[in-house]
């Protein structure tokens, strides 16, 4: 409980070291393929690819996803989170095209057997949106999040921390797809319910305030991006560690725009 509250809260390091603890005593008291242990490998690799190692998190739930349909079956609901872990992982390792064809065959298995306003069936379907946007069709992206988001928040209500994600991807493929504006001014109305329903500090707030800078710059004020940039990235680097993935993003985007600026 510890390790998945600290995994929730945003310090993956910690929560990842903590899970390896739990996976070592579930394994030598409970065995190797007990439910329970085959939940801390899952909870292991998540934290492992929330702490920046994608790869990593991709090979570690392609090695529990056969484990978990021999143990529990091809169409139980672990085994399909472990799938939709192996896609997203997959995705962030760098091969969007096979996340996209991976969530494409979930959703079908989901909607099947959990129906199609399930919402494990929308987080597949939202996946889906996802890597379809990332493997080149920022439009269809857009559109997918569009249909999606007014069920997520008839199904989870508005202030679900599901929702704000819809909203956040909506946000951002509204600007991939060539509307830089829109795409501030969606960041903009959405961070305020980040900052409120998970904390200022959470980083999928940091994501939000991040992504409000960018489309500024690239919505034409070039320096409002660079003063955003530079009140993130303090708290960027205490938050989620100077190496992490997203803070290295977070000062390469301070600079970008502090030469755009000049």
């Amino acid at each position: 409980r510890v390790a998945t509250y600290m995994g929730d809260s945003g310090s993956y390091a910690s929560a990842r070291a903590l899970q390896e603890q739990v996976l070592e005593a579930r394994e030598r008291v409970l065995g190797p393929e007990h439910p329970d242990t085959l939940a801390a490998r899952a909870n292991l690799a998540a934290q492992t690819g929330q702490a920046g190692n994608a790869a990593s998190a991709r090979d570690q739930f392609a090695a529990l996803l056969p484990v978990r349909e021999r143990v529990s079956g091809a169409e139980h609901r672990d085994t399909l989170i472990a799938r939709a872990n192996l896609a997203r992982w997959t995705g962030e390792a760098g091969d969007a095209a096979g996340a996209r064809d991976q969530y494409a065959a979930l959703v079908l298995v989901r909607e099947r057997v959990l129906g199609p306003e399930d919402p494990a069936t929308l987080s597949a379907r939202a996946g889906l949106a996802y890597w379809t946007g990332k493997a080149g069709d920022a439009a269809g992206a857009r559109d997918q999040f569009a249909a999606l988001l007014p069920v997520r928040e008839r199904i989870s209500g508005s202030e679900h921390r599901d929702t704000l994600t819809m909203r956040a991807n909506l946000a951002r493929w509204t600007g991939e797809a060539g509307d830089a504006a829109g795409a501030r001014d969606q960041f903009a109305a959405l961070l305020p319910w980040r900052e409120r329903v998970l904390g200022s500090a959470h980083p999928y707030t940091l994501l939000a305030r991040a992504n409000l800078a960018r489309w500024t710059g690239e919505a034409g004020d070039a320096a409002g991006a660079r003063d955003q940039f530079a009140v993130l990235l303090p708290l960027r680097e205490r938050v989620s560690g100077p190496e992490h993935p997203d803070t290295v993003a977070d000062r390469a985007s301070l600079a970008h725009w502090t030469r755009r600026a000049d």
